[in-house]
């Protein structure tokens, strides 16, 4: 409290005050009591002059006489004035200090020349025979209206001084003593007015500092319990309004950081004061480390930096496109972007969404892919089927082995194009009704041996030898019984077409690691690297004149991988150009029953 600087200013001013009233009242008063009081002393001296002159009558229209003087003597020494008595022409006849004999005349003296002019004589002087400064007050005498002499009065200045100290001393000790009271209860005073501030600066401090819990008395009734009071109220409308906002901040937030797409914030100088994960993934940017850093900075992807510098330009909305360079393929991004504005509508800073499209791109393609290749596969067909025919209706006069085999290639494309819609179903039934599966504890030797079995004829036709290598202890996975004997046929089918006469086609199954793995192997014509990638695609051969000869649909392998990620396994591929394919597809163990 007592290093506040607001009390002792408040004080020191009080002091001030104070101390310069004490000044100007004194001097006044002290002023006005010397005046008072030299009036005194004249009215004083007045008064004894005219009762000296009584006195002194009598004696002045008869001749002198020492006692006379010894009375005057007396009486001055009784009364501690001088007391003087002169004749008409000067001469002193009594005085109570001297011998009247050694005094020189006093005819001249200014308060003779002024009683004997007005009436009363009144001078300050130097004392020739005192040698003292006296003030002097002189009356004349008449008797039967003639002037017969003068009594003086006097008083030494010495005297009127030590008077006047005195009364100043008393004035400056009752100042004093009142200034002083004045003092400390200036203190009290100021205190009980720089405590409550004091309060007040350290409760709005604590509000500056983000603590709305501190609060002030208000007790008081005056204007600084009103004032108190008012605080009081800011701090909790400060603490509601800052809650709300610390609210909405926190979802604004955890709605931008839960984002998938990209968002960036800057003000009107282009620096950072918001970036989410999302826009950090597709920069390469820590949102951390970005604030308060100009875009341009945190970022070498040029395209945003212009989008954001061009909307704080323009002051409107602006969308754009760009792409990224990937490893895979190019990375499309959308981006909008629209001025931010403060309460009065002026432009305070930009923010820009960042829209990753590439898989909707990608997605697109491989829907256009997916309908011109389809349409494709079924026109092909279709269109064999309606020539032959027109041919058979056009041509009544057809031979008969001629009309055999054109009945033999419309069932053969009759036959494909059944098989292809029939994968198409399945596929769409895969993608959009997963839940039809159903799911039960079965032994995967007995999908393997059943497929195998059933393509054992095939691969004797075609001079191919079929090997199956199963482990003795049954192989259970939850699965689909149907779907998963699907898979196996698809593969080894596949690995049959592609394989020239006299190889061979391995087919196994063992168990790794919590995990059923199947491998169907071949020593066909291999896959090139280059289309390892998109072999599980719909319609995609790798050799499709090979392939359409040997009536393969081309979606056979996407049926594979759709089933087995249905069973949340995985299907992978390794194979040699000119050496052969291995297929591997590996699904989680069914858990071991208690």
């Amino acid at each position: 409290m007592f290093r506040s600087r607001f009390l002792w200013k408040l004080y020191a001013g009080y002091v001030l005050l104070i101390l310069l009233s004490a000044v100007i009242v004194g001097g006044l008063v002290s002023r006005w009591i010397e005046q008072n009081s030299l009036e005194e002393i004249k009215q004083s001296l007045r008064a004894r002059a005219v009762l000296l002159a009584d006195l002194a009558a009598p004696t002045l229209s008869e001749s002198s006489s020492s006692d006379f003087q010894e009375r005057v003597r007396t009486l001055g020494g009784e009364i501690g004035t001088r007391l003087t008595v002169i004749a008409a022409n000067g001469e002193v006849i009594a005085d109570s200090r001297e011998k009247p004999s050694e005094m020189d005349n006093h005819a001249a003296r200014p308060e003779i020349l002024a009683a004997r002019s007005h009436g009363l004589g009144t001078t300050t002087r130097l004392s020739d025979t005192l040698g003292t400064k006296m003030m002097y007050l002189a009356v004349p005498i008449h008797k039967n209206e003639r002037l017969v002499g003068y009594v003086r009065t006097s008083l030494a200045l010495s005297e009127i001084d030590e008077r006047l100290n005195h009364l100043r001393a008393i004035i400056t000790l009752g100042a004093g003593l009142a200034a002083i009271v004045a003092l400390v209860l200036g203190f009290f005073v100021a205190r009980a007015f720089a405590k409550p501030l004091r309060s007040m600066a350290t409760v709005a401090e604590s509000i500056a500092h983000g603590d709305y819990q501190q609060r002030l008395p208000t007790t008081r009734k005056d204007e600084i319990g009103k004032l108190s009071q008012a605080i009081n109220r800011m701090a909790e409308g400060s603490r509601n309004r800052m809650e709300t906002i610390t609210s909405d901040r926190n979802k604004l937030l955890a709605i931008l950081a839960g984002m998938t797409e990209g968002v960036i914030a800057v003000d009107r100088n282009e620096r950072v004061v918001h970036l989410n994960a999302a826009a950090g993934k597709i920069l390469a940017a820590s949102p951390e480390e970005s604030l308060d850093k100009p875009i341009w900075e945190i970022t070498r992807v040029g395209e945003v930096s212009q989008v954001l510098a061009n909307t704080l330009r323009d002051k409107s909305d602006l969308r754009a496109e760009m792409r990224l360079p990937t490893r895979s393929s190019d990375q499309v991004v959308e981006m909008h972007s629209s001025p931010l504005r403060d309460g009065k509508g002026n432009v305070v800073g930009a923010v820009v969404v960042l829209h990753d499209v590439s898989r909707l791109q990608r997605l697109e393609t491989v829907r256009r892919d997916f309908v011109a290749n389809a349409s494709h596969e079924l026109k092909t067909p279709i269109t064999a089927i309606r020539g032959l025919v027109e041919t058979l209706i056009d041509d009544e006069g057809i031979a008969p082995e001629n009309r055999e085999r054109f009945l033999g290639k419309i069932r053969n494309q009759s036959v494909r194009l059944s098989s292809i819609v029939t994968d198409l179903l399945t596929l769409s039934r895969l993608e959009s009704e997963r839940g039809v599966l159903k799911y039960t504890a079965l032994d995967l030797r007995d999908a393997v041996l059943a497929s195998a079995q059933a393509l054992v004829s095939t691969a004797e036709e075609k001079g191919i030898v079929l090997e199956t290598q199963l482990p003795e202890v049954s192989v259970e996975v939850a699965g689909d019984n149907q779907a998963i004997g699907q898979v196996v046929t698809n593969l080894l089918d596949n690995a049959l077409k592609y394989t020239p006469k006299g190889g061979q086609v391995w087919v196994r199954l063992r168990t790794e690691a919590a995990k059923a793995v199947l491998e169907v192997q071949d020593t066909g014509i291999g896959i090139e690297p280059n289309d390892r990638d998109r072999i599980f695609e719909r319609f995609y051969r790798v050799d499709k004149a090979r392939s359409r000869e040997l009536g393969g649909t081309g979606l056979g392998l996407s049926i594979v991988k759709h089933i087995v990620l249905t069973h949340n396994g995985q299907v992978s591929l390794d194979s040699t150009p000119g050496t052969g394919s291995t297929f591997r597809v590996s699904l989680p163990l069914a858990p071991a029953s208690a």
